[in-house]
């Protein structure tokens, strides 16, 4: 566990109750902000002015991304929320953007494969049985390949079926919650209402605790609440989206770590979460947690897969691809988690990526585990350029945007002749994918995982290979392969 950076010792903020009334938010208009914030939250509750609804019977088809249901009529498609294939079902519609929107109301012809769930704003899939939502992610995957990469038949039919997450539940190890005075709360599905939160059925246990006992009348000033857990060592560390100064948010650290929290941080709010800046207000910072064969530190407002049980198959996965050899890289690597797992198969790993933080923690852990081939590196893509940088593997696991065709063509005028590609969205690997195939390489096993049961979110891991390299790249074997200079 990581210390953080205050040199206040963590019982040293309750000693002075004087000291921290001072340094609170203007207690003499207390009443006036609390009374300011219900109302906006009841104006933003307010139902805004919308396109009449039609009332209409629809034959559902297929489920298709986002777990929407797809219905003909003869005014168009609609995509219906809480149908699935098979069903009849009386909707809403409203006519939206290229298709009509509907939302059901009523199912008149039942699909074996519903379920009793409860209807939260986390969750798209969870009126489906566990196996008919891996059945239907597997189908995203494959109406992907075909519809976006253009691959044939006997490839969209070769995909794997859907690895499951080892929980169906309380698998996100991650919530973050608007604070209002009612409580904790959602925003609601494409809406800026607050929907409150009385049971977060996704969050893991430990995080399901603090939040039933909290009291959020005593996080005053604070608009939005972050926590992040461990399965691991069970340990919770939470961060304070607020503006002002740590001192001024002691009582609600208190209150936190009252409730079994660890550490407080505070985060200023911003249009991107977390970009301002992070502060330490109150015990640890970080907390470790296992992925696969590796264990990671995270803290409540860094990025990290939010089902490391889920996640840890993935990584193993792709390890498992990617094979061995002298020299691998880990694009858009982060703190390295799937690196890692390459490191014991290969002379040397490098870990690419643009975010700071992230490295650091990366280059922490592997110190802490007595690695010794991994190197963390600041940068993107276009380092595949640099000689020094040449790998006969490849790993990459970009965010939800794909990759670029900048990354695409530094992909293929690189040495590697694998490609180990995990995705977080299936529209753009597949868009990645088709662009690579195109240029001559091979798509090979195809693998979706759920990382995220009771949603339409699916990840896929993937391999691509080439038997021969484009003119301009330098093979693997030409380049000096000690480790470079961590930057």
């Amino acid at each position: 566990m990581t210390k953080g950076s205050s040199a206040r010792k963590p019982d040293s903020r309750r000693s002075d109750n004087r000291k921290q009334d001072a340094a609170r938010p203007d207690r003499r208009s207390t009443e006036q902000q609390k009374a300011e914030r219900k109302a906006e939250y009841r104006a933003a509750a307010e139902p805004r002015p919308k396109v009449p609804s039609v009332s209409m019977e629809l034959s559902i088809e297929k489920i298709v991304a986002g777990g929407l249901g797809l219905a003909r009529t003869d005014a168009g498609v609609v995509l219906v929320r809480g149908a699935l294939p098979g069903e009849t079902v009386r909707a809403d519609v409203r006519p939206g953007k290229g298709v009509n929107q509907g939302v059901t109301r009523e199912v008149l012809t039942r699909s074996p494969d519903r379920v009793d769930a409860p209807n939260l704003p986390t969750t798209d899939l969870a009126h489906a049985s566990y196996d008919a939502q891996l059945r239907y992610k597997r189908e995203f995957v494959q109406e992907a390949m075909s519809r976006i990469a253009k691959l044939g038949e006997e490839q969209v039919q070769a995909v794997a079926p859907t690895v499951p997450s080892p929980r169906e539940w309380a698998y996100r190890n991650t919530a973050q919650y608007l604070v209002t005075p009612e409580g904790l709360a959602y925003r609601e599905r494409r809406s800026n209402a607050a929907l409150s939160v009385e049971r977060d059925p996704l969050i893991m246990e430990n995080i399901q605790t603090i939040i039933r006992l909290l009291d959020v009348s005593k996080l005053e000033g604070v608009q939005e609440l972050s926590l992040r857990g461990s399965r691991l060592t069970g340990e919770v560390v939470a961060t304070l989206i607020a503006p002002g100064e740590p001192r001024a948010y002691l009582r609600a650290a208190d209150e936190l770590m009252d409730c079994g929290v660890v550490g407080v941080s505070l985060a200023a709010p911003a249009g991107r979460r977390f970009s301002a800046g992070v502060q330490l207000v109150a015990g640890e910072s970080e907390i470790m947690e296992q992925y696969g064969n590796v264990k990671v530190s995270v803290s409540a407002s860094g990025f990290a897969q939010i089902n490391p049980e889920a996640a840890g198959l993935a990584y193993i996965a792709a390890a498992r691809l990617a094979g061995n050899g002298p020299h691998a890289v880990d694009l858009y690597g982060g703190s390295g988690a799937i690196g890692r797992h390459l490191a014991p198969n290969f002379g040397r790993v490098v870990v690419l990526d643009t975010d700071f933080d992230a490295l650091a923690r990366g280059r922490h852990d592997v110190r802490l585990a007595g690695e010794r081939n991994l190197t963390f590196r600041d940068g993107d893509a276009a380092q595949l350029y640099h000689s020094s940088l040449q790998a006969g593997v490849i790993v990459v696991d970009p965010p939800r945007v794909g990759l670029s065709e900048m990354a695409r063509d530094a992909l293929h005028d690189s040495s590697a002749l694998k490609v180990v590609y995990v995705s977080c969205d299936p529209a753009t690997w597949a868009r990645d994918v088709g662009d690579l195939v195109k240029r001559g390489w091979t798509l090979g096993q195809v693998t979706p995982h759920d990382f995220y049961p009771q949603t339409s979110h699916v990840e896929v891991v993937s391999v691509l290979t080439r038997t021969e390299l484009p003119e301009r790249a330098v093979p693997e074997d030409a380049v000096d392969t000690t480790a470079p200079t961590e930057q």
